[in-house]
């Protein structure tokens, strides 16, 4: 077995991967990359120690034996290393491990019989055991800041699992329930999650280290120890980012670490039985000094690159608040509201929309930008030191509307990777109801007839980059498969050059003494035709990843403009049919409308208003939605039907609905997403406030800008009467 040079690198970030290519990291995965892979990127000796300068790094993580991308911002360097390269042999016959985390597991819950071993319950690459995975998830979406969290004892679920621990589905259970169960876990486990073996370690950090953050980081490396499992130690790292999500909820709940300590450290760390050297409140200490972190904003994100310095923006009057405008003045800025406030103005907003208020911490100088991104809420910290305002180090901004104002223009990815978007859309404490703001129907026509352009503009940008996305999409598939097959090539010719580097040493002797210089000659020139040939290999592989290097940049650049287009789309969406909707209020002509909106009055359109419109069985949703059926009684229905007639029923995708319609006398299929924004077919269109809405607009709108086999409108609902003759 040969060796290469390569490098490490440890992971300081939790990553969870976003393509099939990525790879997960959690903090402290040892990642190790190939000096020949940075080569073949273009890479120069020296780089390798700045990651976050390399960008996307392609390695293999030593913890999960992922092999994939990883992001060089996320990482640090560790240092060179040599890298085993396993020979090539044939590959013989064994049998197929278990399951991951299937071993035992069902076999003792379908006896009743009590919990096996943490080693037994899950392996890498699974970060905890499946049965505690789907406890905390239902914890945490439930919510973490009731008081009775982690504090009730005798529900009926705890008292079912002492003889059963089957998990059925956990939505009708409450929070209390749930977190008893937990707590039941890790007291039915037959060994605690912290071993004995490492309890004098333990003990002696405590009692040596006064120093809290010190003795934490002791505590966490002599968790490392190869004493402590490997399937202990990674559902150790799972309770604590558990329970330090849960400590920051500790004005809620009042579960401050020592109180959790207090909970779940003899549960953790159990003591095994008198012992004189180990006080009861050993472990309540051991697990309160692990939870015993830095104060920080919720949701402070792991950071990207450094924010650049600000750039000359044009002048302040051209926007609602310059940089010289007051805090109090600007129209984000709502002071000393709660983080309810926040979710509740917030509530069904497009990505992109914010607003600042003061941070809960109460400090002088401090502030919360709350930013709407994935349909969620991300929390960002202001910080404030010397009359400097940023979101992280190093703080360049003179104040938090000078701040606001540069990533009004600039993407937040300058701070964190993830948040790849403006802040576009304030929520203004000054005009929170008046969408409409002109005072005649005839400005407000002429608004709509922008904000129509606008989205059409837009809506084909959008499709533009989409079939671009996926044509390079399906392209970088085809020449990662190349180079798997290159690899292989590589390997073969590898091992005929040495072969016959063996077998013509022998000859070429054998052929010198004879004389035969002939043979001799023709040996040789073989074996220069073979090396001849592993080299334009090995360069057509090299050209072939630099060109993928190229593509997946490319590639990566087209995903961000798309889904830096999407909060556009869905605003002017939305204001769009607000102006759509007062001026059909005002008694606003259809004939009129069609003409701001470029609509020839003479066709049937996806905004026609006319009499007949109102009579469409599609209004009934009884002609067409059928609830709780499966596709193959989809398609009876549908059967003989002429195209254009359709269904709505309930997906077999949890959550979301299905739409069967009839294409040229076949039955398709297609899924209704039901997202934060609306139902819809795919982003950036689920911007449908119902079923009904959906149905009425793809009535007169084709199918087919969603799938090319699916030039189809829904036409006749399968349960309407049809005309009569």
């Amino acid at each position: 077995m040969g060796s290469t040079d390569g490098f490490q690198y440890r992971a300081l970030y939790p990553y969870r991967k976003e393509r099939e290519e990525d790879i997960d990291l959690l903090p402290g995965d040892i990642l190790v990359v190939s000096k020949g892979a940075l080569q073949a990127l273009g890479f120069k000796d020296g780089d390798e120690q700045t990651p976050n300068q390399i960008g996307w790094i392609l390695g293999v993580n030593e913890r999960t034996k992922q092999k994939g991308d990883f992001p060089g911002t996320y990482v640090e360097y560790v240092g060179p290393v040599k890298i085993a390269v396993p020979s090539h042999r044939p590959r013989v016959q064994r049998p197929l491990p278990a399951t991951p985390g299937a071993s035992r597991l069902p076999e003792a819950l379908e006896q009743g019989s009590p919990l096996p071993d943490l080693q037994e319950q899950f392996s890498p690459p699974e970060i905890a055991p499946p049965l505690l995975v789907k406890l905390v998830e239902a914890i945490e979406k439930k919510g973490l800041d009731s008081e009775m969290l982690y504090r009730t004892s005798g529900s009926e679920l705890r008292q079912a699992l002492r003889t059963d621990w089957t998990l059925g589905d956990l939505e009708p259970l409450d929070v209390h329930s749930l977190g008893e169960a937990l707590r039941g876990y890790l007291q039915d486990l037959p060994s605690p999650v912290v071993p004995v073996s490492v309890h004098g370690d333990i003990l002696r950090i405590l009692q040596e280290i006064p120093q809290p953050e010190n003795c934490r980081k002791q505590l966490l490396l002599a968790l490392e120890s190869p004493a402590v499992p490997l399937q202990n130690a990674l559902t150790l790292q799972f309770l604590l980012r558990h329970l330090g999500k849960v400590s920051q909820q500790a004005e809620s709940n009042s579960l401050h670490p020592r109180a959790l300590g207090e909970i779940f450290g003899p549960l953790l760390l159990r003591l095994p039985g008198a012992s004189p050297e180990l006080s009861p409140d050993f472990s309540v200490l051991f697990l309160e000094t692990l939870l015993q972190t830095k104060e920080v904003e919720p949701e402070q994100l792991p950071p990207a690159l450094p924010p650049k310095p600000p750039k000359p923006k044009p002048s302040a009057a051209s926007l609602a608040n310059g940089n010289n405008a007051p805090l109090q003045d600007a129209e984000w800025y709502w002071g000393d509201i709660s983080r309810e406030e926040v979710n509740e103005k917030l509530r069904d907003t497009p990505d992109g929309t914010f607003l600042v208020r003061d941070a809960s911490s109460k400090i002088q100088g401090e502030y919360t930008l709350t930013l709407r991104k994935g349909g969620n809420n991300k929390l960002i910290k202001i910080f404030h030191r010397e009359g400097k305002y940023g979101f992280s180090e190093p703080l360049t901004f003179g104040s938090v509307v000078e701040l606001i104002t540069h990533y009004r223009h600039e993407s937040l990815a300058q701070y964190n990777a993830k948040l790849d978007t403006r802040l576009l859309y304030p929520i203004s404490k000054y005009q929170q109801d008046q969408v409409v703001k002109e005072d005649s129907v005839e400005a407000v026509g002429e608004q709509l007839k922008v904000y129509h352009q606008q989205y059409q503009d837009k809506s084909w940008e959008y499709d533009l980059l989409y079939e671009e996305y996926t044509r390079t999409s399906q392209e970088l598939q085809m020449k990662r498969t190349a180079i798997e097959a290159f690899n292989e090539t590589i390997k073969i010719f590898e091992e005929q050059c040495q072969t016959q580097e063996k077998c013509s040493k022998e000859y070429i002797e054998r052929f010198r003494r004879e004389g035969n210089e002939k043979e001799v000659q023709r040996i040789l020139m073989n074996s220069e035709k073979l090396k001849s040939r592993i080299t334009e290999i090995h360069d057509s592989k090299m050209k072939l990843e630099q060109d993928l290097k190229k593509q997946a940049s490319e590639n990566r650049e087209i995903d961000k403009r798309m889904n830096s287009l999407k909060p556009d789309l869905m605003q002017l969406r939305k204001l769009r049919d607000q102006y759509l909707v007062w001026l059909t209020q005002k008694g606003a002509r259809q004939k009129k409308i069609n003409e701001w909106l470029g609509i020839k009055n003479e066709t049937e359109d996806q905004y026609s208003m006319m009499d007949d419109e109102e009579e469409l069985p599609h209004h009934e949703e009884r002609t067409w939605y059928v609830g709780k059926i499966n596709r193959v009684q989809a398609e009876e229905m549908l059967c003989g039907k002429r195209d254009g007639t359709f269904l709505i029923r309930e997906s077999s995708q949890k959550g979301c609905y299905a739409c069967s319609v009839v294409v040229d006398g076949d039955t398709k299929h297609c899924v209704i997403y039901k997202t934060a924004t609306g139902y819809g077919f795919a982003e950036p269109y689920n911007l449908y406030a119902s079923l009904k809405d959906l149905v009425l607009h793809y009535k007169h709108t084709s199918l087919v800008q969603h799938n090319d086999s699916l030039n189809v409108t829904l036409a006749h609902p399968v349960l309407s009467q049809p005309p009569a003759r």
